[in-house]
């Protein structure tokens, strides 16, 4: 409506003029919950083979082709852990599933991105905890497969945890390429917590395309290029890098060598983002009516804006009948048609896709 769009705007200016270390109250914007929705969501489409129903899921991207769908699925719980279940699926446009793989790889699927040649990388945000062997040599890695599942690279070693100082890896939560096949993890789940000790791995890792080890930036904090949860990562058609900084309920801007360029926060607690060629980001918020969020007074859902000028103007809620007060997504993609997937980790998990109806879908 106009008072969020104007309010998001002014935000906007505001973030690039001022860069301020540490946003006043007065730069906060106040939630942008009234957003039109002209998108009606379905939950149904997707057909998982064999009987099997959906588990918890987080990562969702679009086939180079621009019609097929990748997504990871938690082995119909909230884990992968002793399943003989593939994590990674392949959609059609009809929802069947034409191609899956990763049984018995991976602890925790959690972010997933598909390059521009195709391959798949996964992200397993957990490990071993000392008390069930079948985690042991497993976790704390980013796995690049070939479209057919091959194991093409491994970021980290498995099994074992990074301190956040090196190429080691400790929770990674996303991970994206850039044109020249640079990789970029955002490493570093437990920042959000609310007593996270200052050594918590809170950080932006940049390796080179062959997986060497180029540098990191970040360190757990709320300042400027500081995070509290890198949980969601994606670079523009500027070649910057857009970090969903969740426990900070707001997105970062960096160039890609980690100088930091600014902040947004008008798009919610960010859990999953998805950037088109034109700069619409398309922003997933899973988590700002959970209780514990750190974000009060915000719906969740996803909101719909341009990194250009800073406006939101769209808020997804993707009601369906498992979620009539609609889902809460972590995970975002968008289609070739415009068609939005939400990937759903809470009360189960779901994958909605949302397709516009009204005609004032967000072409801009």
């Amino acid at each position: 409506m106009t008072s969020a769009r104007n309010s998001s705007a002014l935000y906007a200016v505001m973030t690039a003029a001022l860069l301020a270390p540490t946003p006043s109250e007065a730069q906060i914007p106040a939630p942008l919950n009234d957003l039109p929705n002209p998108y009606r969501s379905e939950d149904t489409w997707a057909k998982l083979p064999g009987g099997r129903t959906w588990g918890s899921t987080a990562g969702v991207d679009i086939d180079p082709d621009g019609v097929h769908l990748w997504a990871i699925d938690r082995c119909g719980t909230n884990s992968c852990v002793g399943s003989d279940l593939d994590p990674i699926l392949k959609f059609d446009p009809s929802g069947n599933v034409v191609e899956s793989f990763g049984a018995g790889m991976i602890l925790f699927p959690h972010g997933l991105h598909v390059d521009r040649d195709g391959n798949v990388w996964v992200t397993d945000g957990q490990g071993p905890d000392g008390q069930d062997p079948r985690r042991n040599g497993k976790g704390h890695v980013v796995m690049k497969f070939s479209p057919t599942g091959q194991l093409l690279m491994t970021l980290g070693t498995p099994g074992v945890a990074g301190d956040g100082t090196g190429p080691l890896l400790e929770t990674p939560c996303d991970v994206v390429t850039d044109l020249a096949g640079n990789i970029y993890v955002g490493d570093g789940h437990s920042g959000q917590n609310p007593n996270a000790p200052p050594n918590t791995v809170a950080r932006v890792v940049k390796f080179d395309r062959h997986g060497n080890y180029i540098t990191h930036w970040g360190g757990l904090g709320s300042g400027p290029g500081q995070m509290r949860t890198p949980h969601a990562i994606d670079i523009d058609s500027q070649n910057r890098l857009i970090v969903g900084d969740r426990g900070n309920n707001r997105l970062q801007i960096f160039e890609l060598d980690g100088t930091y360029i600014g902040e947004l926060r008008q798009f919610g607690r960010p859990s999953g983002i998805y950037i088109d060629d034109d700069d619409l980001i398309y922003v997933a918020d899973s988590e700002s009516q959970f209780e514990n969020s750190q974000n009060p007074g915000w719906q969740d859902g996803i909101r719909v804006g341009s990194l250009r000028d800073g406006i939101v103007d769209f808020l997804i809620l993707g009601t369906v009948t498992a979620y009539p007060n609609g889902s809460n997504p972590e995970g975002v993609a968008v289609d070739a048609l415009g068609n939005v997937y939400g990937a759903v980790v809470s009360e189960g998990g779901a994958l909605v896709r949302s397709t516009v109806w009204n005609g004032r879908g967000p072409a801009r």
